[in-house]
């Protein structure tokens, strides 16, 4: 291993969130950072509105907010470890996701790429895609988007 010590890994950041598409974005992370022996943070952001109403149970609210994240977590840290022999790491933010994604970004210098996966609805790609490329210019760092509905055939070939 001589000459990797001062050499930084980078990792790749990717979010977790409800929707079908970071699924994908999760897939492309795990396999970028498995062939350029880099790391994953998977960030998961849990929006304040969603305890603004019962002050007495914001706690019990973020508890469960958070378990289930972990338990969604589980499923794709697995996933990775077996597949793609890559070690994904949890970090769970409160706030608004573009500000606590921005602020990931600049914490951890480690951090070399952030990856998005897009929606395929006539909607557009998602509302945290698009928030996120308006936001791009004060990133310091580029922006992988993946689309929602690509195959996992396709996600191994460009990889």
């Amino acid at each position: 291993m001589a000459g990797h010590s001062e050499e930084r890994m980078r990792k790749f950041l990717v979010v977790l969130d409800q929707t079908r598409e970071c699924l994908n974005a999760m897939r492309y992370a795990a396999m970028r950072a498995s062939h350029t022996h880099g790391g994953v943070i998977i960030l998961s952001v849990i929006p304040p509105e969603e305890f603004q109403h019962w002050i007495g149970v914001a706690d019990i609210m973020r508890a469960e907010a958070r378990e289930a994240i972990e338990a969604h977590f589980e499923v794709f840290a697995k996933w990775m470890r077996d597949k793609q022999g890559v070690n994904p790491h949890l970090v769970i933010r409160e706030g608004d996701p573009v500000t606590e994604i921005l602020a990931q970004v600049q914490e951890d210098p480690e951090i070399g790429v952030l990856v998005l996966g897009a929606g395929t609805e006539k909607a557009g790609p998602g509302p945290l895609v698009t928030q996120m490329s308006r936001n791009s210019g004060s990133l310091p760092i580029p922006v992988t988007i993946v689309p929602g509905d690509m195959s996992k055939e396709r996600l191994e070939s460009i990889t």
